[in-house]
């Protein structure tokens, strides 16, 4: 091995390159055997470092997602859900228009009919696409928000939340205003308005909304600001778990332990 060889694996620790400190030597050998001009060994080389660093990134971004897993768009059965377009789904992954926007998704209907699935698979596509998405159930975030008002770091937390191009808001309905400082949901609502985008699934609709805001008015106002930009479905149709009692069939819940609703 010459000295350069040699001294290679630490250049490449030092600039942590792993890829090209994992690959050089084959490539290299593969370079020498079939007289690659420099360029060509030089952009191989970098290629595959490149692709392996978006690889980890799509990893890093999933992960810290906390998306449910195994919800993707090609295993939603959009037959069962007519009020809802493939097309316009599609569209929405693919299309960075409304995200740039911060405009948001509004998901209704009744428990079990696949709201999360859609928003999870809609959030999956994102990430596929370069954007940062996170998830969570409303009521563990409310919960977050005011430990950090308790703690006088409220505008500190929901700036954190920035980072995230689409936040995914799980189960709206299951909050309840008598909960101790709930207003804190609308403070960050407000905080995100036309700035960063909100997807949110709600058991009921806007008219049942004032369960979950201590005010009227901030119901009002809540949900004035969501709708201003929004993309709204309405998934009323019957609950996938009741078709399947129906049909004879054992539950999904038997068979998988991933969350339809």
């Amino acid at each position: 091995m010459t000295d350069v060889a040699a001294r290679l694996p630490l250049i490449l620790t030092e600039l942590r390159l792993p890829t090209i400190k994992r690959l050089w030597g084959a490539l290299a050998a593969q370079s020498n055997k079939e007289g690659w001009p420099a360029e060509r060994f030089l952009a191989a080389v970098m290629e595959h470092e490149l692709a392996e660093r978006e690889t980890r990134r799509l990893e890093r971004h999933r992960l810290e997602s906390q998306l449910l897993p195994g919800k993707l768009l090609s295993s939603f059965d959009f037959t069962t859900v007519p009020t809802v377009s493939k097309a316009h789904v599609t569209a929405l992954v693919e299309s960075d228009g409304w995200i740039e926007q911060g405009a948001n998704l509004l998901l209704f209907g009744p428990p079990g009919v696949g709201k999360s699935h859609l928003v999870c698979a809609i959030g999956n596509g994102l990430i596929d696409r370069g954007y940062r998405v996170h998830f969570t159930r409303t009521s563990d975030l409310v919960q977050r928000l005011q430990v950090a008002r308790r703690e006088m770091r409220l505008p500190a937390e929901i700036a954190k939340l920035d980072r995230f191009d689409l936040l995914i808001l799980d189960d709206l309905s299951y909050v309840r205003r008598d909960q101790a400082e709930t207003s804190v949901l609308f403070e960050l609502i407000a905080a995100r308005y036309e700035r960063k985008s909100l997807a949110i699934t709600a058991n009921q609709p806007f008219s049942g909304w004032d369960q979950v805001f201590p005010e009227v008015a901030m119901t009002l106002a809540a949900v004035d600001r969501l709708v201003h930009h929004s993309t709204i479905f309405e998934l009323n149709v019957e609950s996938y778990r009741r078709r399947v009692a129906k049909s004879g069939q054992a539950p999904a819940s038997e068979k998988s332990t991933t969350k339809k609703d």
